[in-house]
């Protein structure tokens, strides 16, 4: 079996973006957010922005993503505009910086929502055990098929829904405007726009995940219909739910209180004066489901893009083989589950964050500045179209410049650095793979 089949239709397709982005944080973000801000009326605010502020990045991966529906996504569009230094360097940043802490992140999380029963699991060596059980496991399914996995994330993805609506609504039930319309704790030191610019960089882990469908382009089917509904669709959902989750968190829990757990697990159901003890398990076991959801979401679409690139010789070979009998790209898979077990043993949340988070915003500049290349292509033939699409790409240009103002505003500096140093490795990496694929074909001419 040499290609992928497209398999995935547009509920999964939903479930999988949804699943991805929820989940992804959202628990370990609020009490960030709000630190960085300083008060729970401007976090919401951040939260708002963070998703507006994707509409027009979505116009723009829709567009680019019927133009080439293919696995592969940021690599192959930077190769297809002519530059395939900088689609290598792509990979390899996605692939060191952030697709792979994403996997560690987000298992170390799922198992630290799990101390409200097991006070042990706060942060420690069995917590880590576990999480990189929950890695092992989960690559297994999506080994074996890409429909049980789809399957497997549409219903972590209803499940986890469920809780946040509820938390929601019990968030305006208990409502505590004392807590809500604080003034900023930080409005002397800093302005309006510093404290919303870090606030908003503190959400893009929250909000990272929506352009990981694309990885997997080659398995949607119908992609012209179905990757246009599939991004607007789920953005809608997802900035609903967190501004109202940070709404209702900021009615629940005293500012002071929340900023301390920065770093941490934030459980806004502790706070309920007479459901605490069941509802802040109930959060538990809801957060973890979530973040389990996420966990698998990202297992399954992110080694796509090693295994597009080694498929075109620039990457380890053995990222680009599929397995025989599953048809899936079974060696890229469980490599960066590997190595995402390795990074749960390395580091705390918090710097992995920082990394996390400077190494996603220069990845999304690189996808679209690349537009204004693609569109002279006479092979650009997107079957949607964005609205306004110079005005829409500029915008989204903007956006991560702003944001990587934000993101030194927010995260600890040896995370970002680190991030930095990795990425600057790429470019001697690839010559090397460059100098490899040279000596093969002429090999093989020869």
């Amino acid at each position: 079996m040499n290609t992928v089949k497209r398999q995935l239709g547009l509920t999964p397709s939903l479930a999988i973006i949804i699943g991805t982005v929820i989940g992804s944080g959202v628990f370990i973000q609020l009490p960030i957010v709000q630190q960085a801000t300083g008060s729970p009326g401007l976090a919401i605010i951040a939260w708002l922005i963070g998703g507006l502020i994707w509409l027009p990045q979505i116009f723009i991966l829709a567009e680019m993503g019927t133009a080439y529906p293919q696995q592969g996504f940021g690599y192959l569009y930077l190769q297809k505009a002519g530059s395939p230094a900088l689609a290598f360097m792509y990979v390899w940043t996605v692939f060191w910086t952030s697709d792979t802490p994403s996997i560690t992140i987000l298992a170390i999380a799922a198992v630290a929502a799990l101390d409200v029963f097991f006070p042990a699991l706060g942060d420690t060596y069995l917590t880590k055990t576990i999480a990189a059980l929950i890695i092992m496991a989960l690559t297994w399914v999506h080994v074996r098929s890409v429909n049980q996995g789809g399957r497997l994330q549409l219903v972590f993805t209803i499940v986890k829904l469920f809780p946040l609506i509820l938390l929601c609504f019990l968030g305006f039930f208990f409502f505590k405007s004392d807590n809500l319309f604080m003034a900023s704790t930080l409005a002397s030191d800093k302005s309006i726009f510093v404290l919303l610019s870090a606030g908003v960089a503190a959400t893009v882990w929250s909000y990272a995940g929506f352009p990981n469908i694309l990885y997997m382009a080659g398995e949607i089917k119908n992609p012209s219909r179905t990757l246009p509904r599939a991004l607007v669709g789920s953005l809608i959902v997802v900035t609903v739910v967190y501004v109202l989750v940070a709404a209702a968190t900021g009615a629940l829990v005293p500012h002071d209180e929340l900023v301390k757990i920065s770093g941490g697990f934030a459980n806004p159901f502790k706070y309920l004066p007479w459901l605490a003890a069941i509802a802040a398990g109930f959060l538990a076991i809801a957060a973890f489901t979530s973040m389990v959801g996420a966990t698998n979401a990202c297992i399954m679409v992110q080694p796509r893009i090693e295994y597009a690139i080694a498929r075109d010789g620039l990457f380890f070979p053995v990222f680009g083989k599929l397995h025989p009998r599953f048809g899936t790209p079974a060696n890229s898979i469980m490599i960066q589950s590997g190595l995402a077990i390795l990074m749960i043993f390395i580091g705390g949340i918090e710097a992995l964050m920082g990394y996390f988070t400077l190494s996603y915003i220069l990845q999304n500049l690189a996808v679209y500045v690349v537009i204004f290349w693609l569109r002279k292509r006479e092979d650009y033939k997107p079957t949607y179209t964005s609205p306004a699409w110079k005005i829409m790409a500029v915008l989204a240009i903007m956006f991560q410049v702003l944001l990587i103002f934000g993101t030194f505003s927010a995260f600890p500096l040896d995370g970002i650095l680190a991030a930095l140093i990795l990425i600057l490795t790429g470019l001697p990496m690839y010559y090397y793979f460059k100098h490899r694929q040279l000596k093969l074909s002429n090999a093989q001419r020869g």
